[in-house]
């Protein structure tokens, strides 16, 4: 028996990274996946692999998300868990930050999120028993220099999970975020000196992503029923520093 049996689940950014390991982990778990991404010729040869639906989306098109949903519900009925999981990564500081960059940023990492919850809200509060993940950051829990738009966009990300879980809890989706510290991903794969800041962290290592997977798991499952508005923390200790 699986720990998402029936439940179906639309993940964001699923074409590789954190939001791939969690497609495929979900899928092992009995979840029926759909997945979403720009990045389609490997999106749709990993939805072919594992056994899951593949979508293109634009995740600051809010039509697009509709249109997503819509599919969704028309197709499999309901939907019970969200993971927002699209994201970028600029490398700047605040003073080198262009406006272009900061808009771009908070439109991916943060109005993204924004509209995934807003348009998937009508279909998990009709399943009686929905989860909503946010994939922020350790960013979005302290500092971020040398990041200042993706720090940003984190934290709003953080605001936007504790206030929605208020408004959605009394209808039956519970909303949490995730924090991941360094994890070994195509995203991190060109940071300057992202090795020694990982070797810094308490465990001395980065994460795997099927690390965070593991945690986006528990809280897509009805065994994080309880936990709603919440942070949990995956970064091998840097936050603790």
């Amino acid at each position: 028996m699986g720990r998402l049996d029936g439940k179906v689940c639309l993940i964001t950014g699923a074409a590789r990274g954190q939001g791939a390991e969690e497609a495929r982990l979900f899928v092992r778990e009995g979840g029926v996946v759909w997945m979403v991404d720009l990045l389609d010729e490997p999106g749709e040869l990993l939805a072919a692999e594992i056994g899951a639906i593949y979508r293109h989306l634009d995740v600051t098109s809010e039509s697009g998300w509709q249109a997503v949903v819509a599919e969704i519900t028309e197709t499999a009925g309901n939907l019970q868990v969200l993971i927002n999981n699209a994201g970028v990564f600029p490398l700047n500081r605040m003073v080198t930050t262009s406006a272009e960059e900061f808009h771009r940023t908070m439109d991916i990492n943060a109005l993204g999120v924004f509209l995934g919850m807003k348009s998937c809200a009508p279909a998990l509060i009709q399943s009686g028993n929905g989860s909503i993940v946010n994939i922020s950051s350790v960013a979005g829990m302290r500092a971020s220099v040398g990041s200042f738009a993706y720090g940003a966009s984190k934290w709003a990300v953080r605001g936007m999970t504790k206030t929605a879980a208020v408004e959605l809890a009394r209808k039956g989706v519970r909303v949490n975020s995730i924090h991941p510290g360094v994890i070994k991903t195509p995203m991190v794969a060109d940071v300057p000196n992202v090795d020694k800041v990982a070797g810094r962290t308490p465990l001395g290592r980065a994460a795997e992503a099927t690390e965070v997977a593991n945690l986006a798991l528990y809280l897509a499952s009805d065994e994080s029923s309880y936990s709603t508005g919440s942070e949990f923390i995956v970064d091998g200790g840097l936050s603790a520093l």
